[in-house]
């Protein structure tokens, strides 16, 4: 005979919650500025590595962000907030990187 457990998860609590809705709001802030960002480059009529490297910079918070909650939601509220601050740097170099690189080889991203 085998017995059969069921694993029940844990409430994120009110704390983290907090946490979670204002990092989420600056992981937004990043993904709006990008996709900003996708329409202003989209009028001067990217070539296909335009293409990805605009619509991978609207993704690349979404992607951070979940990768984040994943890695601090079992932890304390303080490993948590520093788990989503580290990620929401990755975000920031990121982006700074995506407008270097369109600042200096826009030929690159356009035809």
């Amino acid at each position: 005979m085998s017995s059969t457990t069921a694993t029940t998860r844990r409430p994120l609590g009110v704390l983290k919650t907090i946490i979670l809705g204002l990092a989420g709001l600056f992981y937004a802030y990043g993904v709006w500025n990008a996709v900003a960002y996708l329409i202003t480059v989209a009028q001067f009529g990217p070539n296909a590595y335009g293409w990805f490297v605009m619509i991978f910079s609207v993704l690349f918070p979404v992607l951070v962000f979940v990768a984040a909650y994943a890695l601090g939601r079992r932890r304390s509220p303080l490993d948590f907030s520093v788990v989503l601050l580290a990620g929401l740097a990755l975000v920031a170099v990121f982006w700074m990187n995506v407008v270097a690189l369109s600042a200096l080889n826009m030929p690159s991203l356009t035809s």
